[in-house]
Protein backbone atom coordinates (compact mmCIF):
# COMPACT_ATOMS: atom_id res chain seq x y z
CA UNK A 1 0.00 0.00 0.00
CA UNK A 2 1.75 3.14 -1.26
CA UNK A 3 0.30 6.45 0.00
CA UNK A 4 0.13 9.31 -2.48
CA UNK A 5 -1.42 12.74 -2.81
CA UNK A 6 -4.94 11.29 -2.65
CA UNK A 7 -4.62 8.95 0.34
CA UNK A 8 -5.26 6.80 2.14
CA UNK A 9 -6.39 8.97 5.01
CA UNK A 10 -6.98 6.04 7.37
CA UNK A 11 -5.95 2.37 7.30
CA UNK A 12 -7.45 0.49 10.23
CA UNK A 13 -6.97 -3.11 11.34
CA UNK A 14 -9.60 -4.62 13.63
CA UNK A 15 -8.87 -7.84 15.53
CA UNK A 16 -10.55 -9.95 18.18
CA UNK A 17 -8.79 -13.31 18.63
CA UNK A 18 -11.55 -14.61 20.89
CA UNK A 19 -14.06 -14.73 18.05
CA UNK A 20 -11.62 -14.95 15.14
CA UNK A 21 -12.24 -11.43 13.87
CA UNK A 22 -9.59 -10.07 11.53
CA UNK A 23 -10.67 -7.14 9.40
CA UNK A 24 -9.37 -4.18 7.44
CA UNK A 25 -10.96 -0.80 6.80
CA UNK A 26 -9.35 1.71 4.46
CA UNK A 27 -10.77 5.21 4.13
CA UNK A 28 -8.95 6.53 1.11
CA UNK A 29 -10.15 10.08 0.53
CA UNK A 30 -12.97 12.15 2.06
CA UNK A 31 -12.48 15.45 0.24
CA UNK A 32 -15.79 15.13 -1.60
CA UNK A 33 -17.65 13.45 1.25
CA UNK A 34 -17.81 10.63 3.77
CA UNK A 35 -15.99 7.45 2.70
CA UNK A 36 -18.38 4.99 1.02
CA UNK A 37 -17.72 1.37 0.15
CA UNK A 38 -18.84 -2.13 0.95
CA UNK A 39 -17.76 -4.78 3.43
CA UNK A 40 -16.62 -8.04 1.83
CA UNK A 41 -16.08 -11.33 3.61
CA UNK A 42 -13.58 -13.68 1.98
CA UNK A 43 -10.89 -15.91 3.53
CA UNK A 44 -7.99 -14.44 1.58
CA UNK A 45 -8.68 -10.70 1.78
CA UNK A 46 -5.60 -8.54 2.37
CA UNK A 47 -4.98 -4.97 3.44
CA UNK A 48 -3.53 -4.14 0.02
CA UNK A 49 -6.61 -5.56 -1.73
CA UNK A 50 -8.88 -3.43 0.48
CA UNK A 51 -6.75 -0.36 -0.24
CA UNK A 52 -6.98 -0.97 -3.98
CA UNK A 53 -10.74 -1.30 -3.73
CA UNK A 54 -11.02 1.82 -1.56
CA UNK A 55 -9.06 3.80 -4.15
CA UNK A 56 -11.37 2.49 -6.87
CA UNK A 57 -14.30 3.78 -4.81
CA UNK A 58 -12.70 7.22 -4.62
CA UNK A 59 -12.68 7.38 -8.41
CA UNK A 60 -16.07 5.66 -8.84
CA UNK A 61 -17.87 8.07 -6.53
CA UNK A 62 -16.19 11.09 -8.10
CA UNK A 63 -17.09 10.01 -11.64
CA UNK A 64 -20.66 9.29 -10.60
CA UNK A 65 -20.94 12.80 -9.19
CA UNK A 66 -21.87 11.59 -5.72
CA UNK A 67 -21.06 13.41 -2.45
CA UNK A 68 -18.99 10.45 -1.24
CA UNK A 69 -15.32 9.72 -0.79
CA UNK A 70 -13.75 6.31 -1.26
CA UNK A 71 -13.53 3.52 1.31
CA UNK A 72 -13.70 -0.26 1.61
CA UNK A 73 -13.71 -2.93 4.31
CA UNK A 74 -12.80 -6.58 4.32
CA UNK A 75 -13.35 -9.30 6.92
CA UNK A 76 -10.97 -12.23 6.61
CA UNK A 77 -13.22 -15.26 7.02
CA UNK A 78 -14.87 -18.09 5.09
CA UNK A 79 -18.44 -16.86 4.61
CA UNK A 80 -19.73 -20.43 4.35
CA UNK A 81 -18.24 -21.52 7.67
CA UNK A 82 -17.99 -18.41 9.84
CA UNK A 83 -20.66 -17.00 12.13
CA UNK A 84 -21.34 -14.01 9.89
CA UNK A 85 -23.66 -12.23 12.30
CA UNK A 86 -21.15 -12.47 15.13
CA UNK A 87 -18.30 -11.10 13.01
CA UNK A 88 -20.31 -8.33 11.34
CA UNK A 89 -21.77 -7.09 14.61
CA UNK A 90 -18.37 -7.16 16.33
CA UNK A 91 -16.78 -5.27 13.44
CA UNK A 92 -19.56 -2.67 13.43
CA UNK A 93 -19.24 -2.09 17.19
CA UNK A 94 -15.50 -1.56 16.94
CA UNK A 95 -15.71 0.99 14.13
CA UNK A 96 -18.88 2.66 15.46
CA UNK A 97 -17.01 5.87 16.46
CA UNK A 98 -16.29 6.61 12.78
CA UNK A 99 -19.44 5.21 11.17
CA UNK A 100 -21.54 8.00 9.64
CA UNK A 101 -18.80 10.61 10.14
CA UNK A 102 -15.96 9.02 8.14
CA UNK A 103 -17.37 5.78 6.74
CA UNK A 104 -20.72 4.40 5.58
CA UNK A 105 -20.85 0.65 5.01
CA UNK A 106 -22.59 -1.29 2.26
CA UNK A 107 -22.86 -4.86 0.96
CA UNK A 108 -20.09 -6.45 -1.07
CA UNK A 109 -18.86 -9.99 -1.70
CA UNK A 110 -20.76 -12.42 0.55
CA UNK A 111 -22.52 -9.67 2.49
CA UNK A 112 -26.14 -8.75 1.81
CA UNK A 113 -29.01 -6.66 3.12
CA UNK A 114 -29.13 -8.98 6.13
CA UNK A 115 -25.58 -8.11 7.20
CA UNK A 116 -26.18 -4.40 6.57
CA UNK A 117 -29.15 -4.69 8.88
CA UNK A 118 -26.78 -5.93 11.60
CA UNK A 119 -24.51 -2.91 11.04
CA UNK A 120 -27.47 -0.54 11.24
CA UNK A 121 -28.69 -2.14 14.46
CA UNK A 122 -25.25 -1.72 16.03
CA UNK A 123 -24.42 1.79 14.81
CA UNK A 124 -27.58 3.52 13.54
CA UNK A 125 -29.66 3.53 10.35
CA UNK A 126 -27.34 5.87 8.45
CA UNK A 127 -24.24 3.76 9.16
CA UNK A 128 -25.01 1.42 6.27
CA UNK A 129 -26.85 1.32 2.96
CA UNK A 130 -28.25 -1.66 1.14
CA UNK A 131 -30.33 -2.41 4.25
CA UNK A 132 -33.58 -4.39 4.25
CA UNK A 133 -36.59 -2.47 2.98
CA UNK A 134 -38.15 -2.84 6.42
CA UNK A 135 -35.37 -0.58 7.73
CA UNK A 136 -35.88 2.00 5.00
CA UNK A 137 -33.24 0.47 2.76
CA UNK A 138 -32.83 -0.14 -0.95
CA UNK A 139 -31.22 -3.59 -0.84
CA UNK A 140 -28.78 -4.45 -3.61
CA UNK A 141 -30.96 -7.51 -4.14
CA UNK A 142 -33.12 -5.15 -6.20
CA UNK A 143 -30.38 -5.38 -8.81
CA UNK A 144 -29.02 -1.82 -8.92
CA UNK A 145 -25.46 -2.85 -9.83
CA UNK A 146 -26.57 -5.25 -12.56
CA UNK A 147 -28.93 -2.58 -13.87
CA UNK A 148 -26.05 -0.12 -13.99
CA UNK A 149 -24.01 -2.66 -15.98
CA UNK A 150 -26.81 -3.06 -18.52
CA UNK A 151 -27.20 0.71 -18.81
CA UNK A 152 -23.43 1.03 -19.32
CA UNK A 153 -23.58 -1.43 -22.19
CA UNK A 154 -26.58 0.24 -23.80
CA UNK A 155 -25.35 3.82 -23.51
CA UNK A 156 -21.70 2.97 -24.09
CA UNK A 157 -22.52 1.35 -27.42
CA UNK A 158 -24.91 4.16 -28.26
CA UNK A 159 -22.18 6.75 -27.65
CA UNK A 160 -19.99 4.81 -30.09
CA UNK A 161 -22.73 4.74 -32.72
CA UNK A 162 -23.45 1.05 -32.11
CA UNK A 163 -26.60 -0.78 -30.97
CA UNK A 164 -27.16 -3.23 -28.12
CA UNK A 165 -29.90 -5.18 -29.91
CA UNK A 166 -28.72 -8.59 -31.06
CA UNK A 167 -25.28 -8.26 -29.47
CA UNK A 168 -23.91 -11.62 -28.26
CA UNK A 169 -22.90 -11.28 -24.62
CA UNK A 170 -20.94 -13.58 -22.28
CA UNK A 171 -21.12 -12.91 -18.54
CA UNK A 172 -18.50 -14.22 -16.12
CA UNK A 173 -20.09 -14.75 -12.71
CA UNK A 174 -23.74 -15.48 -11.99
CA UNK A 175 -24.21 -13.94 -8.57
CA UNK A 176 -26.13 -10.77 -7.78
CA UNK A 177 -24.45 -8.64 -10.45
CA UNK A 178 -24.34 -11.26 -13.19
CA UNK A 179 -27.92 -12.45 -12.79
CA UNK A 180 -29.40 -8.96 -12.89
CA UNK A 181 -27.12 -7.88 -15.73
CA UNK A 182 -28.36 -10.90 -17.71
CA UNK A 183 -31.98 -10.03 -16.88
CA UNK A 184 -31.80 -6.39 -17.89
CA UNK A 185 -29.64 -7.01 -20.97
CA UNK A 186 -32.10 -9.66 -22.17
CA UNK A 187 -34.90 -7.12 -21.79
CA UNK A 188 -32.90 -4.77 -24.02
CA UNK A 189 -32.89 -7.44 -26.77
CA UNK A 190 -29.26 -8.43 -26.35
CA UNK A 191 -28.48 -12.14 -26.69
CA UNK A 192 -26.91 -13.79 -23.64
CA UNK A 193 -24.88 -16.60 -25.23
CA UNK A 194 -22.81 -17.65 -22.20
CA UNK A 195 -22.66 -17.33 -18.43
CA UNK A 196 -20.40 -18.91 -15.85
CA UNK A 197 -20.23 -19.71 -12.15
CA UNK A 198 -17.59 -21.44 -10.03
CA UNK A 199 -18.43 -24.82 -11.63
CA UNK A 200 -17.94 -23.72 -15.24
CA UNK A 201 -19.54 -21.96 -18.20
CA UNK A 202 -22.57 -22.80 -20.32
CA UNK A 203 -22.77 -21.64 -23.95
CA UNK A 204 -25.56 -21.52 -26.52
CA UNK A 205 -25.08 -19.94 -29.92
CA UNK A 206 -28.79 -19.18 -30.21
CA UNK A 207 -28.89 -17.58 -26.74
CA UNK A 208 -29.68 -18.70 -23.20
CA UNK A 209 -33.14 -18.23 -21.69
CA UNK A 210 -32.88 -16.09 -18.56
CA UNK A 211 -35.75 -17.66 -16.62
CA UNK A 212 -34.49 -21.15 -17.44
CA UNK A 213 -30.99 -20.17 -16.29
CA UNK A 214 -32.35 -18.93 -12.97
CA UNK A 215 -34.37 -22.13 -12.44
CA UNK A 216 -31.34 -24.25 -13.30
CA UNK A 217 -29.09 -22.36 -10.89
CA UNK A 218 -31.70 -22.57 -8.12
CA UNK A 219 -32.59 -26.24 -8.59
CA UNK A 220 -29.26 -27.72 -9.69
CA UNK A 221 -26.84 -25.34 -7.99
CA UNK A 222 -24.89 -24.51 -11.15
CA UNK A 223 -25.50 -23.01 -14.58
CA UNK A 224 -23.66 -25.87 -16.32
CA UNK A 225 -26.71 -28.08 -15.66
CA UNK A 226 -28.65 -25.95 -18.19
CA UNK A 227 -30.29 -28.34 -20.65
CA UNK A 228 -30.01 -27.85 -24.39
CA UNK A 229 -26.77 -25.85 -24.39
CA UNK A 230 -24.20 -26.21 -27.15
CA UNK A 231 -21.26 -26.63 -24.78
CA UNK A 232 -19.93 -26.30 -21.25
CA UNK A 233 -16.39 -26.02 -19.90
CA UNK A 234 -14.14 -24.65 -17.16
CA UNK A 235 -15.28 -21.24 -15.93
CA UNK A 236 -12.05 -19.49 -16.97
CA UNK A 237 -12.58 -20.53 -20.60
CA UNK A 238 -15.59 -18.22 -20.95
CA UNK A 239 -13.19 -15.47 -21.99
CA UNK A 240 -12.22 -17.43 -25.11
CA UNK A 241 -15.76 -17.79 -26.49
CA UNK A 242 -16.97 -16.18 -29.69
CA UNK A 243 -19.10 -13.18 -28.68
CA UNK A 244 -19.39 -9.43 -29.16
CA UNK A 245 -19.21 -8.40 -25.51
CA UNK A 246 -17.56 -10.01 -22.49
CA UNK A 247 -18.55 -8.91 -18.99
CA UNK A 248 -16.11 -10.00 -16.26
CA UNK A 249 -18.21 -10.01 -13.10
CA UNK A 250 -16.46 -12.19 -10.53
CA UNK A 251 -13.15 -11.96 -8.67
CA UNK A 252 -10.19 -9.62 -9.36
CA UNK A 253 -7.68 -10.45 -12.10
CA UNK A 254 -9.81 -13.01 -13.91
CA UNK A 255 -8.47 -11.47 -17.13
CA UNK A 256 -4.71 -11.68 -16.99
CA UNK A 257 -1.47 -12.19 -18.92
CA UNK A 258 -2.36 -15.81 -19.65
CA UNK A 259 -5.72 -15.19 -21.34
CA UNK A 260 -6.19 -11.60 -22.51
CA UNK A 261 -4.93 -12.36 -26.02
CA UNK A 262 -7.56 -15.11 -26.37
CA UNK A 263 -10.49 -12.72 -25.94
CA UNK A 264 -12.56 -12.58 -29.12
CA UNK A 265 -15.10 -9.99 -27.94
CA UNK A 266 -14.77 -6.48 -29.33
CA UNK A 267 -16.08 -4.85 -26.14
CA UNK A 268 -15.21 -5.53 -22.50
CA UNK A 269 -17.45 -4.07 -19.76
CA UNK A 270 -15.90 -4.49 -16.31
CA UNK A 271 -18.71 -5.41 -13.91
CA UNK A 272 -16.33 -6.78 -11.26
CA UNK A 273 -14.00 -4.62 -9.23
CA UNK A 274 -10.46 -4.77 -10.67
CA UNK A 275 -11.11 -7.75 -13.01
CA UNK A 276 -7.67 -7.16 -14.50
CA UNK A 277 -4.55 -5.16 -13.74
CA UNK A 278 -4.08 -1.77 -15.35
CA UNK A 279 -1.23 -3.24 -17.39
CA UNK A 280 -3.43 -5.98 -18.82
CA UNK A 281 -6.24 -3.52 -19.46
CA UNK A 282 -3.86 -1.32 -21.44
CA UNK A 283 -2.63 -4.31 -23.45
CA UNK A 284 -6.20 -5.25 -24.31
CA UNK A 285 -6.83 -1.79 -25.72
CA UNK A 286 -3.63 -2.04 -27.75
CA UNK A 287 -4.91 -5.16 -29.53
CA UNK A 288 -8.10 -3.35 -30.49
CA UNK A 289 -10.50 -4.03 -27.64
CA UNK A 290 -12.70 -1.26 -26.25
CA UNK A 291 -12.57 -1.62 -22.46
CA UNK A 292 -15.14 0.17 -20.29
CA UNK A 293 -13.64 0.45 -16.78
CA UNK A 294 -15.15 -0.87 -13.56
CA UNK A 295 -15.22 2.56 -11.92
CA UNK A 296 -17.93 3.54 -14.42
CA UNK A 297 -19.65 0.27 -15.32
CA UNK A 298 -20.45 -1.06 -11.83
CA UNK A 299 -21.39 2.26 -10.22
CA UNK A 300 -25.08 1.34 -10.01
CA UNK A 301 -24.67 -0.01 -6.48
CA UNK A 302 -23.17 3.13 -4.99
CA UNK A 303 -25.65 5.34 -6.86
CA UNK A 304 -28.36 3.24 -5.21
CA UNK A 305 -26.65 3.88 -1.86
CA UNK A 306 -26.96 7.62 -2.37
CA UNK A 307 -30.60 7.19 -3.36
CA UNK A 308 -31.21 5.27 -0.13
CA UNK A 309 -29.71 8.02 2.01
CA UNK A 310 -31.96 10.48 0.17
CA UNK A 311 -34.99 8.30 1.05
CA UNK A 312 -35.85 7.59 -2.59
CA UNK A 313 -38.05 4.66 -3.59
CA UNK A 314 -36.88 1.90 -5.94
CA UNK A 315 -38.40 3.55 -9.03
CA UNK A 316 -36.59 6.82 -8.31
CA UNK A 317 -33.38 4.90 -7.63
CA UNK A 318 -33.43 3.09 -10.97
CA UNK A 319 -34.12 6.37 -12.76
CA UNK A 320 -31.14 7.98 -11.01
CA UNK A 321 -28.85 5.07 -11.96
CA UNK A 322 -29.86 5.37 -15.60
CA UNK A 323 -29.46 9.15 -15.60
CA UNK A 324 -25.99 9.16 -14.05
CA UNK A 325 -24.61 6.18 -15.99
CA UNK A 326 -25.83 7.65 -19.29
CA UNK A 327 -24.32 11.08 -18.61
CA UNK A 328 -21.00 9.78 -17.28
CA UNK A 329 -20.30 7.11 -19.86
CA UNK A 330 -21.29 9.45 -22.70
CA UNK A 331 -18.89 12.12 -21.44
CA UNK A 332 -16.03 9.61 -21.18
CA UNK A 333 -16.56 8.26 -24.70
CA UNK A 334 -16.76 11.84 -26.02
CA UNK A 335 -13.48 12.80 -24.33
CA UNK A 336 -11.79 9.66 -25.64
CA UNK A 337 -12.64 10.64 -29.22
CA UNK A 338 -11.94 7.19 -30.63
CA UNK A 339 -9.19 6.13 -28.22
CA UNK A 340 -9.78 2.58 -26.92
CA UNK A 341 -8.20 3.34 -23.55
CA UNK A 342 -11.29 4.77 -21.87
CA UNK A 343 -9.89 4.53 -18.34
CA UNK A 344 -7.50 7.41 -19.05
CA UNK A 345 -10.42 9.77 -19.63
CA UNK A 346 -12.49 8.40 -16.74
CA UNK A 347 -9.51 8.97 -14.47
CA UNK A 348 -9.03 12.50 -15.79
CA UNK A 349 -12.60 13.34 -14.76
CA UNK A 350 -12.24 11.69 -11.33
CA UNK A 351 -8.92 13.32 -10.50
CA UNK A 352 -10.15 16.74 -11.60
CA UNK A 353 -13.11 16.47 -9.22
CA UNK A 354 -11.14 15.10 -6.26
CA UNK A 355 -8.31 17.63 -6.63
CA UNK A 356 -10.83 20.45 -6.82
CA UNK A 357 -12.48 19.24 -3.59
CA UNK A 358 -9.09 18.83 -1.87
CA UNK A 359 -8.08 22.35 -2.85
CA UNK A 360 -11.31 23.79 -1.40
CA UNK A 361 -10.87 21.84 1.80
CA UNK A 362 -7.47 23.35 2.60
CA UNK A 363 -8.45 26.96 1.84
Amino acid sequence: MQPDEFGPEYAIEVRDPKIGLEAYLVIDNTAIGVGKGGIRMVPDVTRDEVFGLARAMTWKNAIAGLPFGGAKAGIKADPFKANKELLIRAFARRIKPILNSLYIAGPDMYTTEKEMGYVAEEAGLNSATGKPASMGGLPHELGSTGYGVSESVEHGLEALGDDIRGKRIAIEGFGNVGTFAAKFLSEQEAKIVAVSDSKGFVYSKSGLDYEKLMRTKSEKGTVIAYEGADSTGPHEKIFELDCDIIIPGARPNSINESNYQKIKAKYVFEAANIPMTLEVEKKLTEIGKKVFPDIVVNAGGVISSYAELQHMNSHQMFHLVEEKIDRNITEIVKRANGDNYLRRYAMDIAKERVREAMAKRVQ
